[in-house]
Protein backbone atom coordinates (compact mmCIF):
# COMPACT_ATOMS: atom_id res chain seq x y z
CA UNK A 1 0.00 0.00 0.00
CA UNK A 2 0.89 3.83 -0.35
CA UNK A 3 -0.14 6.59 1.75
CA UNK A 4 -0.15 9.78 0.79
CA UNK A 5 -1.39 12.66 3.11
CA UNK A 6 -1.58 16.27 1.59
CA UNK A 7 -1.53 19.24 3.24
CA UNK A 8 -2.06 22.66 1.77
CA UNK A 9 0.65 25.76 1.17
CA UNK A 10 -1.72 27.77 3.69
CA UNK A 11 -0.93 25.17 6.58
CA UNK A 12 0.49 27.91 8.94
CA UNK A 13 -1.64 31.10 8.14
CA UNK A 14 -2.58 31.25 11.99
CA UNK A 15 0.53 30.95 13.11
CA UNK A 16 1.56 34.58 15.31
CA UNK A 17 5.64 34.09 14.51
CA UNK A 18 7.66 31.84 12.57
CA UNK A 19 8.72 29.97 15.41
CA UNK A 20 5.53 28.76 16.30
CA UNK A 21 5.02 27.91 12.36
CA UNK A 22 8.06 25.77 12.60
CA UNK A 23 6.52 24.22 15.51
CA UNK A 24 2.88 23.51 14.23
CA UNK A 25 4.87 21.92 11.15
CA UNK A 26 6.68 19.56 13.57
CA UNK A 27 3.48 18.14 14.50
CA UNK A 28 2.71 17.44 11.06
CA UNK A 29 5.59 15.81 10.26
CA UNK A 30 5.23 13.85 14.23
CA UNK A 31 1.89 12.44 12.38
CA UNK A 32 3.15 11.68 9.19
CA UNK A 33 6.24 9.54 10.38
CA UNK A 34 3.71 7.77 13.51
CA UNK A 35 1.26 6.52 10.83
CA UNK A 36 4.05 5.90 8.52
CA UNK A 37 3.06 7.84 5.34
CA UNK A 38 4.64 7.23 2.01
CA UNK A 39 4.47 10.53 0.87
CA UNK A 40 3.55 14.52 2.24
CA UNK A 41 1.89 16.54 -0.75
CA UNK A 42 2.13 20.22 -0.17
CA UNK A 43 -0.20 21.08 -2.38
CA UNK A 44 -1.11 25.11 -3.50
CA UNK A 45 -3.12 27.78 -1.69
CA UNK A 46 -2.07 31.19 -2.61
CA UNK A 47 -4.73 32.81 -1.44
CA UNK A 48 -4.91 31.56 1.94
CA UNK A 49 -0.94 31.75 2.56
CA UNK A 50 -0.08 34.89 4.32
CA UNK A 51 3.68 35.33 6.07
CA UNK A 52 4.68 31.74 5.06
CA UNK A 53 3.95 29.86 1.74
CA UNK A 54 4.07 26.81 0.12
CA UNK A 55 8.14 27.02 -0.22
CA UNK A 56 8.50 27.84 3.98
CA UNK A 57 6.21 25.05 4.79
CA UNK A 58 8.35 22.50 2.05
CA UNK A 59 11.33 23.38 3.46
CA UNK A 60 10.70 23.07 6.79
CA UNK A 61 9.01 19.82 6.53
CA UNK A 62 11.84 18.56 4.37
CA UNK A 63 14.30 19.22 6.82
CA UNK A 64 12.16 17.90 9.35
CA UNK A 65 12.31 14.12 7.09
CA UNK A 66 15.98 14.61 7.30
CA UNK A 67 17.91 11.90 9.38
CA UNK A 68 19.88 14.14 11.90
CA UNK A 69 23.03 12.95 11.12
CA UNK A 70 22.56 14.05 7.54
CA UNK A 71 21.23 17.63 7.82
CA UNK A 72 24.56 18.99 7.90
CA UNK A 73 25.27 17.45 4.80
CA UNK A 74 22.13 18.48 3.48
CA UNK A 75 21.26 21.57 4.17
CA UNK A 76 23.02 24.77 4.37
CA UNK A 77 21.84 27.75 6.70
CA UNK A 78 18.41 29.06 5.56
CA UNK A 79 15.87 31.65 6.80
CA UNK A 80 13.35 29.31 6.90
CA UNK A 81 15.09 27.11 9.10
CA UNK A 82 15.72 29.60 12.13
CA UNK A 83 14.04 27.55 14.27
CA UNK A 84 14.08 23.80 13.64
CA UNK A 85 15.10 23.31 17.22
CA UNK A 86 11.87 23.40 18.19
CA UNK A 87 11.08 20.43 15.58
CA UNK A 88 10.57 17.38 17.70
CA UNK A 89 13.02 14.35 16.98
CA UNK A 90 10.68 11.68 14.30
CA UNK A 91 12.90 8.87 15.75
CA UNK A 92 11.84 6.43 12.20
CA UNK A 93 12.05 3.36 13.95
CA UNK A 94 13.08 1.60 10.52
CA UNK A 95 16.18 4.38 9.80
CA UNK A 96 18.11 2.31 13.20
CA UNK A 97 16.25 -0.96 13.39
CA UNK A 98 17.84 -4.33 11.95
CA UNK A 99 15.63 -6.31 9.41
CA UNK A 100 15.08 -9.24 10.46
CA UNK A 101 15.29 -11.18 6.93
CA UNK A 102 18.88 -10.13 7.43
CA UNK A 103 21.55 -9.06 9.91
CA UNK A 104 22.40 -5.59 10.23
CA UNK A 105 20.93 -2.31 10.69
CA UNK A 106 19.47 0.15 8.15
CA UNK A 107 20.39 3.67 8.17
CA UNK A 108 20.72 6.57 5.71
CA UNK A 109 23.68 8.43 3.62
CA UNK A 110 24.06 10.38 1.43
CA UNK A 111 27.08 10.24 -1.48
CA UNK A 112 29.44 12.61 -1.32
CA UNK A 113 32.07 11.56 -4.21
CA UNK A 114 32.12 9.78 -6.91
CA UNK A 115 34.92 7.48 -7.22
CA UNK A 116 36.04 5.22 -9.91
CA UNK A 117 35.21 1.25 -10.45
CA UNK A 118 31.97 2.38 -8.89
CA UNK A 119 32.89 3.16 -5.69
CA UNK A 120 31.44 6.15 -3.47
CA UNK A 121 32.45 7.88 -0.30
CA UNK A 122 29.38 7.79 1.58
CA UNK A 123 28.83 9.57 4.96
CA UNK A 124 25.96 8.00 7.02
CA UNK A 125 26.40 9.01 11.06
CA UNK A 126 29.80 7.13 11.19
CA UNK A 127 32.86 8.91 12.90
CA UNK A 128 34.00 9.15 9.24
CA UNK A 129 32.66 9.05 5.86
CA UNK A 130 33.45 5.50 4.11
CA UNK A 131 34.53 4.21 0.35
CA UNK A 132 31.47 1.81 -0.80
CA UNK A 133 30.92 -0.19 -3.95
CA UNK A 134 27.75 0.65 -5.60
CA UNK A 135 26.11 -2.41 -6.51
CA UNK A 136 26.04 -3.67 -10.28
CA UNK A 137 21.93 -2.67 -10.86
CA UNK A 138 21.99 0.75 -9.10
CA UNK A 139 23.28 4.24 -10.47
CA UNK A 140 24.12 7.14 -7.55
CA UNK A 141 24.91 10.80 -7.62
CA UNK A 142 26.57 13.05 -6.06
CA UNK A 143 24.09 14.46 -3.48
CA UNK A 144 21.95 11.68 -3.74
CA UNK A 145 20.83 9.55 -0.56
CA UNK A 146 21.47 5.94 -0.50
CA UNK A 147 20.11 3.10 2.18
CA UNK A 148 23.61 1.25 3.84
CA UNK A 149 22.97 -2.21 5.32
CA UNK A 150 25.65 -1.65 8.78
CA UNK A 151 26.62 -5.00 9.50
CA UNK A 152 29.51 -4.14 12.10
CA UNK A 153 30.67 -0.73 13.21
CA UNK A 154 34.39 -1.64 14.84
CA UNK A 155 35.58 -2.58 12.39
CA UNK A 156 33.28 -0.99 9.73
CA UNK A 157 31.42 -3.58 7.08
CA UNK A 158 28.71 -1.86 5.46
CA UNK A 159 27.34 -1.93 1.67
CA UNK A 160 24.78 -0.20 -0.20
CA UNK A 161 21.41 -1.77 -0.55
CA UNK A 162 18.37 -1.80 -2.85
CA UNK A 163 15.68 -1.01 -0.48
CA UNK A 164 13.66 1.89 0.15
CA UNK A 165 14.62 5.10 2.12
CA UNK A 166 13.17 4.71 5.66
CA UNK A 167 10.05 7.85 6.67
CA UNK A 168 8.51 9.81 4.20
CA UNK A 169 8.74 11.62 1.08
CA UNK A 170 8.30 15.27 0.80
CA UNK A 171 6.72 17.05 -2.76
CA UNK A 172 5.13 20.20 -3.83
CA UNK A 173 2.28 19.56 -6.38
CA UNK A 174 -0.89 20.27 -7.60
CA UNK A 175 -4.28 18.80 -5.98
CA UNK A 176 -5.00 17.20 -9.15
CA UNK A 177 -1.66 15.78 -10.01
CA UNK A 178 -1.35 14.27 -6.64
CA UNK A 179 -4.85 12.49 -6.93
CA UNK A 180 -4.34 10.88 -10.33
CA UNK A 181 -1.24 9.27 -9.42
CA UNK A 182 -1.63 6.02 -9.94
CA UNK A 183 -0.78 4.57 -6.78
CA UNK A 184 -3.37 7.16 -4.81
CA UNK A 185 -5.88 4.34 -3.74
CA UNK A 186 -9.02 5.38 -2.27
CA UNK A 187 -8.94 9.53 -2.26
CA UNK A 188 -10.46 11.13 0.92
CA UNK A 189 -11.05 14.10 1.93
CA UNK A 190 -11.48 15.52 5.07
CA UNK A 191 -14.31 18.34 6.56
CA UNK A 192 -16.64 18.73 8.75
CA UNK A 193 -19.45 19.10 6.28
CA UNK A 194 -18.25 15.59 5.16
CA UNK A 195 -20.29 11.97 5.59
CA UNK A 196 -19.84 11.54 9.53
CA UNK A 197 -17.34 8.42 9.84
CA UNK A 198 -19.14 5.64 11.96
CA UNK A 199 -18.30 2.61 13.76
CA UNK A 200 -20.59 0.71 10.61
CA UNK A 201 -18.82 1.57 8.29
CA UNK A 202 -14.98 1.71 9.50
CA UNK A 203 -14.18 -1.98 8.85
CA UNK A 204 -14.78 -1.41 4.98
CA UNK A 205 -13.16 1.39 4.72
CA UNK A 206 -9.88 0.73 6.91
CA UNK A 207 -9.71 -2.62 4.66
CA UNK A 208 -9.99 0.04 1.59
CA UNK A 209 -7.13 2.18 3.57
CA UNK A 210 -5.25 -0.59 3.32
CA UNK A 211 -4.86 -0.93 -0.06
CA UNK A 212 -4.03 2.13 -0.38
CA UNK A 213 -5.41 5.90 0.31
CA UNK A 214 -4.32 9.90 -0.21
CA UNK A 215 -5.82 11.76 2.39
CA UNK A 216 -6.23 15.61 2.14
CA UNK A 217 -6.24 18.12 5.39
CA UNK A 218 -7.44 21.76 4.85
CA UNK A 219 -6.00 24.70 6.93
CA UNK A 220 -6.42 26.56 10.18
CA UNK A 221 -10.16 28.62 9.18
CA UNK A 222 -10.06 27.82 5.99
CA UNK A 223 -11.32 24.10 5.48
CA UNK A 224 -10.69 21.91 1.65
CA UNK A 225 -14.57 23.45 0.31
CA UNK A 226 -12.98 27.26 1.06
CA UNK A 227 -9.56 26.02 -0.78
CA UNK A 228 -11.52 24.38 -3.72
CA UNK A 229 -14.36 27.01 -3.71
CA UNK A 230 -17.18 24.21 -3.50
CA UNK A 231 -20.24 25.25 -1.30
CA UNK A 232 -20.31 23.73 1.65
CA UNK A 233 -24.34 22.43 1.20
CA UNK A 234 -23.26 20.61 -1.26
CA UNK A 235 -20.62 18.79 0.33
CA UNK A 236 -22.79 17.87 2.77
CA UNK A 237 -25.43 16.89 -0.05
CA UNK A 238 -23.05 13.80 -1.09
CA UNK A 239 -23.89 10.87 1.01
CA UNK A 240 -21.74 8.51 0.15
CA UNK A 241 -19.26 8.70 -2.70
CA UNK A 242 -20.04 11.43 -4.74
CA UNK A 243 -18.23 14.39 -6.27
CA UNK A 244 -19.83 17.50 -4.66
CA UNK A 245 -19.95 19.21 -7.79
CA UNK A 246 -17.48 20.04 -10.86
CA UNK A 247 -14.88 21.72 -9.04
CA UNK A 248 -13.82 18.78 -7.09
CA UNK A 249 -10.65 17.52 -8.31
CA UNK A 250 -11.37 13.99 -7.94
CA UNK A 251 -12.07 12.98 -4.39
CA UNK A 252 -13.96 9.52 -4.15
CA UNK A 253 -15.14 10.35 -0.41
CA UNK A 254 -15.59 13.15 1.52
CA UNK A 255 -15.56 12.20 5.08
CA UNK A 256 -15.72 14.15 8.56
CA UNK A 257 -13.52 11.95 10.79
CA UNK A 258 -14.18 13.55 14.17
CA UNK A 259 -18.43 14.05 13.98
CA UNK A 260 -18.53 14.62 17.42
CA UNK A 261 -15.99 17.44 18.14
CA UNK A 262 -16.07 19.16 20.91
CA UNK A 263 -14.11 22.70 19.69
CA UNK A 264 -15.53 24.92 17.26
CA UNK A 265 -12.08 24.72 15.23
CA UNK A 266 -10.37 21.48 14.86
CA UNK A 267 -6.41 22.10 14.04
CA UNK A 268 -4.92 20.60 11.09
CA UNK A 269 -2.71 18.79 13.36
CA UNK A 270 -5.23 17.64 15.56
CA UNK A 271 -7.33 16.59 12.71
CA UNK A 272 -4.41 14.48 11.31
CA UNK A 273 -3.62 12.71 14.00
CA UNK A 274 -7.29 11.79 14.86
CA UNK A 275 -8.29 10.66 11.16
CA UNK A 276 -5.12 8.68 10.52
CA UNK A 277 -5.50 7.04 13.40
CA UNK A 278 -8.96 5.91 12.41
CA UNK A 279 -8.09 4.99 8.85
CA UNK A 280 -5.37 2.82 9.60
CA UNK A 281 -6.67 0.29 11.66
CA UNK A 282 -5.57 -2.99 10.68
CA UNK A 283 -8.76 -5.18 9.91
CA UNK A 284 -9.46 -8.43 12.54
CA UNK A 285 -8.21 -10.38 9.12
CA UNK A 286 -4.55 -8.79 9.59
Amino acid sequence: MTLSVLVPSSLVREAEDQREATRKLGYVARAATVFRADRLVVFPDREGETRWGGGFVETVLRYAATPPHLRKEVWDRRDELAYVGVLPPLRIASTTGSDSAESGSLTQGIVTEVGPEGRVRVTCGLQHPISLLVPSDMEVEEGERVTIRISSREPVRARIVDAPQPGYDVSRMDLAEALGRPDAGIRVATSRFGRPLSADGLADLTRRVAEGATVAFGAPGRGLPDILGIETEAVAAASGEVEPDGSDPGFDLWLNTIPAQGSEVVRTEEAMFASLATLTLPSQTE
